[in-house]
């Protein structure tokens, strides 16, 4: 089971990257990924949210902010393969 959470200052990152109108929906659905997943350690990020995450940080555009909830949504994945 996962016990990682969303800490404060991946969750700030996140809430400015979904406050942004210029930031693509990719990055978006990381930073929702990452904010669900505060205080929750229960919840994991889901496939679609993961590789949302991926293509934001390997995005040579994309701001420090949205890197950092990306990655945040990245180390709360499951670690099962589920197909």
């Amino acid at each position: 089971m996962n016990k990682k959470v969303t800490g404060k200052k991946a969750a700030s990152s996140a809430s400015k990257t979904l406050k942004s109108p210029s930031t693509g929906s990719k990055s978006k659905a990381a930073a929702g990924s990452a904010l669900t997943q505060t205080k929750a350690p229960k919840k994991t990020t889901s496939a679609k949210a993961a590789t949302s995450a991926s293509k934001t940080l390997s995005d040579g555009r994309t701001s420090k902010a949205s890197k950092s909830a990306a990655g945040s949504a990245l180390a709360q994945k499951s670690g099962k393969n589920k197909k």
